[in-house]
């Protein structure tokens, strides 16, 4: 009990309480000793065994590594041995600083990789801008078929360097209007305000000549495939009404006047046949 009021008035007082101490079950730790300083804390302290490390078993089988890894290094004739045994901490030093030195090159060339195709965000109060749809999970409709951004919304406040507040519309209301820098991008009305310089004269409309139709459908013939532009593509021969056979047309379903008529009587016709 004396040992541990002078360890407690000595040790604990001035530097603190342990919060860990690694050992085994040796009989100076057991003893009544810790028994009685660690009733005073109100601590437990668990103690691991040499063969039954089931608490502290990464520290065990480090200290065995190095109790080995130490016998089969260390000689007390190391440096007849190795001459060069005592540069050893000279050659450790150097090493480290040369470590140091390539990871703060390292770090140094990929900043400057990084500022090559970033820059600080200038956003500015007023500003109309996009807000990109991560954090966005009510939004209705296909999730493969909606659009990336959302808005446009107007910045009310910057908040530091990273986030900005943004108004949002009634649609968003109960978002949390407080979005990172890197989930915005700049709103722009029209193209001519992204790329002034590309601007392009007014010109008249291109007028394009239609051929004249034969005249109105009197039937389809015959349906046939074609490849076009790399994709099959279904036409069919139309027939038209008081013409001959070579006045007879392939053409595409959208190309045909009344098209879903007479494709339901030509197929009519076929499964009659």
């Amino acid at each position: 009990m004396d040992t541990s009021l002078l360890f407690w008035n000595n040790i604990i007082s001035t530097c603190g309480v342990p919060r860990i101490i690694t050992s085994d079950r040796d009989p100076k730790f057991t003893s009544e000793l810790w028994t009685n300083l660690y009733d005073m804390l109100g601590t437990k302290i668990p103690f691991s065994m040499a063969y039954h490390p089931q608490k502290d078993g990464l520290s065990e089988r480090m200290i065995q590594t190095m109790g080995i890894s130490l016998g089969d290094h260390l000689n007390k004739n190391l440096l007849s041995i190795h001459p060069t045994a005592k540069d050893v901490h000279d050659m450790w030093k150097k090493a480290c600083e040369k470590d140091a030195k390539c990871i703060a090159e390292a770090k140094e060339y990929n900043k400057q990789r990084w500022d090559k195709s970033h820059k600080e965000p200038d956003s500015k109060e007023g500003d109309q801008v996009l807000v990109s749809i991560l954090n966005f999970n009510n939004l209705k409709g296909p999730k493969k078929m909606r659009d990336s951004f959302l808005g446009h919304f107007t910045i009310i406040k910057l908040i530091g360097k990273n986030e900005v507040e943004v108004r949002l519309t009634k649609d968003f209301s109960r978002k949390h209007p407080v979005f990172p820098v890197i989930l915005i991008k700049p709103y722009f009305q029209t193209e001519e305000y992204r790329f002034p310089s590309s601007k392009k004269n007014p010109t008249a409309p291109e007028i394009v000549e239609v051929e004249d139709s034969p005249g109105p459908v009197k039937r389809i013939i015959k349906a046939s495939k074609i490849r076009l532009n790399g994709k099959d593509q279904r036409q069919y021969l139309v027939r038209f009404k008081n013409q001959t056979a070579d006045k007879d047309k392939l053409l595409a379903e959208d190309a045909i006047p009344d098209a879903n008529l007479h494709l339901r009587r030509f197929r009519a016709s076929r499964r009659t046949e």
